[in-house]
């Protein structure tokens, strides 16, 4: 029986959801970290699944690497938890997220192909503007604070902090509020922001009487300077709580809103429902592609989401906010029928009740955005179930060095008549 520290020799298989490689011991099933697909590679094992199904491992020696194999650039790879793939060059890594995107597609949304081509052909992952070799990228960070005051991140797996000096992943912004080069007694975590119209936020949580002092341009919401941050994207300035969600990639925002754009081809005079709105991104930049004649309902749980929102697009009197959860706003039919959906649910996805209310609707397009393969898998499978197509997904690398992506993905309704 194999028990947890043990040592093992496996062959490396394919690449799996989560940032780990599928290899097998005898019969078992080893999700292995820090492995590419062909290589042998010796591990310890780390943990088990439930009732020890199967193992998880780490590597601890590459006996035969992979040409996609590189040196990670920061020392703290392999114990911090933030990063999956920084052993792997890039153009690699974005081929291994576009694998786990058509897997989930294929094994939970039933896709053989897409717009007529093979998922090999049809979904891939590409990077977005502003990206610097997958590095610099990182526009909000939440730091974990030791027992000494050091900030740093997470190990993988554990509650252990791993204090940090320096990340490659962070933006030139969120490093020159200098965090990690102050100590933060009492203070549990430490959310930083680097917007991008240049302002730079520090959040300490707990807030203490006693902090480090700091650069003079940083603020500190509820101590000095404002509780928000100005963004811009899509020819417009957002105001977004510091705690609020806004996309961490600094050429995520327009890259979202052009695909988004592109699924739907909004014309001037139609109804739109943007779910899941947030601070009103879709919503507010595609509000003059429906013009004064159109119509958008936007729909959000989160209360300071919705009062960003609100003051976002105050100029905007025929986008309507609507502060509520979706699937009970949907239930409760408060509109009946729409031309287009925007769908951007958290990681969780839209599940069963929200698709089947937007497939009754039968819009002429919907606009998935989705931030995990497997729910975005699972609720296209739920679409073709009620007939419809996809006729598009696009996969976008906006978490370099980790597992994660983003994909826009097209549904069409089945033909009418």
């Amino acid at each position: 029986m194999t028990a947890i520290g043990d040592r093992l020799v496996l062959e490396v298989g394919d690449v799996a959801h989560g940032g780990h490689c599928v290899a097998r011991d005898k019969d078992q099933v080893v999700f292995v970290r820090h492995a590419l697909p062909g290589e042998q590679v010796e591990v310890v094992v780390t943990s088990k699944g439930p009732k020890g199904r199967y193992l998880f491992a780490d590597v601890h020696k590459v006996l035969t690497a992979s040409p996609d194999r590189r040196e990670a650039p920061c020392a703290h790879a392999g114990v911090c938890g933030g990063c999956d793939w920084q052993h792997v060059e890039l153009a690699a890594q974005r081929e291994l997220k576009a694998r786990v995107l058509r897997e989930q597609l294929h094994r939970l949304g039933g896709l053989t192909e897409v717009g007529g081509a093979p998922l090999e052909e049809s979904v891939q992952v590409a990077a977005v503007a502003g990206d610097h070799e997958g590095l610099g990228w990182r526009t909000r960070v939440r730091y974990a604070v030791d027992n000494n005051g050091r900030a740093g991140f997470r190990r993988h797996g554990s509650h252990l902090v791993e204090p940090v000096e320096s990340c490659p992943l962070v933006s030139q912004g969120v490093d020159s509020a200098e965090v990690t080069r102050r100590t933060w007694l009492g203070v549990d975590d430490i959310t930083v922001v680097a917007s991008s119209t240049g302002e730079v936020a520090v959040l300490p949580s707990p807030m203490v009487r006693t902090l480090p002092s700091l650069p003079s341009s940083v603020t500190v919401p509820g101590l000095r300077g404002r509780k928000w941050v100005r963004e811009s994207a899509g020819g417009r300035d957002w105001r977004v709580g510091v705690e609020g969600f806004w996309q961490v990639h600094p050429g995520a925002a327009d890259a979202l809103i052009d695909a988004v754009r592109a699924v739907l081809a909004p014309q001037p005079g139609e109804h739109l429902l943007d779910l899941y709105c947030g601070v009103g991104l879709f919503a507010g930049s595609l509000a003059a592609d429906v013009g004064d004649t159109g119509r958008i309902d936007a729909v959000e749980t989160s209360v300071q989401a919705c009062g960003d929102a609100r003051r976002n697009m105050h100029d905007l009197p025929h986008v309507h906010i609507h502060e509520a959860s979706v699937d009970l706003w949907l239930t409760e039919h408060i509109v009946t029928g729409a031309d287009l959906v925007v769908l951007d649910p958290p990681r969780s996805g839209a599940g069963r009740k929200v698709m089947e209310s937007l497939l009754d609707m039968a819009p002429r397009v919907i606009a998935y955005v989705s931030c995990d393969p497997a729910s975005l898998g699972r609720d296209i499978g739920y679409a073709r179930e009620a007939g419809w197509t996809v006729a598009s997904v696009r996969g976008f690398d906006l978490f370099p060095m980790t597992h994660h992506l983003e994909a826009v993905a097209a549904l069409v309704p089945p033909a009418r008549g």
